[in-house]
């Protein structure tokens, strides 16, 4: 599978996703802003109408004190007292013609409403209407108490809250194209920034399977020769093929602590190892922890020091740490030779608990110190294959360490050798 060629697809997809999250959001947002500004707008025409409306339907005048309704010539009530609203102008609809242009006034009849017609959806249900293309009203209409089929329309000017609204939608407009310009930028960038761990993790992956290949493959090649040796040997006994055998069981053994340890990163990059924390003692821990590792430096003719003054608990999973302790001091005695020496140091700095491994080996480079922490890389993998590394135990131990939501590092120890300062939380 072509690697630019994924990435790039997967890039896309991304960019296309975010676009359409951005342009959904703003849709959502410029729709609901410009319905409030719509209804703000409208609002107190609304209530004028339904006013009159209401006016109208009760008879007004006369009405409200428990008589005969008051009505004019035309069946409307007068304008007394709270009587229609200046603002609304009532339209007597009759066989389709507006029968009362005279009350309206024949100027404001030319004007306006000469060509208009009469619509049966605006019965009982304020709405909008344009007059003549090009004047806007708010409207309702209601049955003509009078005249049976007959309808009042009662209409309220809008132009001023029209034209607001119109610029309004046209200033929204606007910035929906330049926030989709912007979206797109935005879009690219993000997808570039969201593929930035995704090539990192492939370029890991990747990595790790030719390294685990060929890391498997040379105990592998071992083995094999080896027993099509002994194939071509039947009637050799064990103890004349014993090198032979000696050699396949270590490799076999090297092979199982690489699955194992590889097992164990697996599972860390899935999360699902679970920690089991205990309150410990950090000195009592490590003194129990490193005694056996005295013994057998003492035996290689090396020294090992512990300097444990830490005198503090912490919250952590015993079999984890003594894992990770296992894996610095058996570091430590791989790379020290003889007559070297060997620190363990507890102590207590800025309310942190540190634990030093430090030794006066053959230490490590400058670009070693940057890698140390890489799965399966050696400084020296001649060396390393002699000692039985497989260049994943420090990748274990910084996960172990990350997992305590602690730090670890290798610094260089003067004059020589090197320091593993691990920094973890007091309980």
């Amino acid at each position: 599978m072509n690697k630019n060629k994924v990435i790039r697809s997967q890039q896309l997809r991304f960019m296309v996703y975010t676009l359409i999250a951005f342009t959904l959001l703003f849709g959502m947002f410029g729709a609901i802003i410009f319905g409030q500004i719509q209804s703000t707008l409208y609002a107190k025409t609304d209530s004028d109408l339904t006013a009159s409306k209401r006016w109208l339907e009760t008879g007004g005048a006369g009405a409200e004190r428990g008589k005969e309704p008051i009505r004019d010539k035309y069946g409307f009530p007068p304008a007394k007292g709270r009587g229609l609203n200046p603002r609304v102008i009532p339209l007597l609809w009759s066989d389709g013609h507006i029968a009362n242009a005279e009350q309206i006034g024949f100027i404001t009849y030319n004007h306006y409403f000469s060509e208009m017609s009469f619509d049966p959806a605006t019965i009982g249900v304020i709405s909008n209407v344009t007059v003549q293309g090009k004047y806007h009203f708010r409207t309702v209409s209601i049955p003509y108490p009078a005249a049976e089929g007959s309808y009042v329309q009662l209409l309220v000017n809008v132009d001023p809250e029209q034209n607001l609204i119109d610029n309004f939608k046209r200033i929204i407009i606007m910035c929906s194209a330049l926030f989709i310009l912007l979206s797109i930028s935005a879009s690219y960038m993000l997808s570039r920034k969201m593929m930035k761990p995704i090539i990192r993790s492939w370029d890991k992956q990747a990595e790790f399977v030719e390294n685990a290949s060929h890391e498997l493959r040379t105990p592998l090649t071992i083995i094999q020769n080896k027993l099509e040796l002994l194939q071509t040997m039947p009637e050799k006994r064990i103890i004349d093929t014993f090198e032979n055998i000696a050699l396949s069981l270590s490799e076999t053994r090297r092979l199982s602590r690489m699955t194992a340890d590889l097992l164990t990163l697996a599972r860390a990059d899935s999360t699902e190892t679970q920690l089991e924390k205990q309150t410990i003692e950090l000195d009592e821990f490590v003194d129990n922890v490193c005694r056996p590792y005295k013994e057998i430096a003492e035996l290689s003719e090396k020294s090992m020091q512990l300097r444990l003054h830490s005198r503090t608990r912490l919250k952590a999973d015993p079999e984890r740490l003594h894992q990770l302790l296992v894996i610095l001091l058996d570091n430590a005695l791989k790379y020290t030779g003889e007559h070297d020496s060997i620190a363990i140091s507890t102590y207590v700095k800025e309310n942190k608990a540190f634990i030093e491994v430090s030794d006066t080996g053959i230490g490590i480079s400058e670009e070693g110190l940057s890698r140390i922490f890489d799965r399966f890389y050696r400084e020296d993998r001649a060396r390393s294959r002699e000692q039985g590394g497989s260049g994943l135990g420090l990748s274990i131990a910084q996960w172990i360490v990350h997992s305590h939501h602690g730090t670890i590092q290798a610094l260089h120890n003067e004059p020589k050798g090197v320091i593993f300062r691990i920094r973890l939380p007091k309980q």
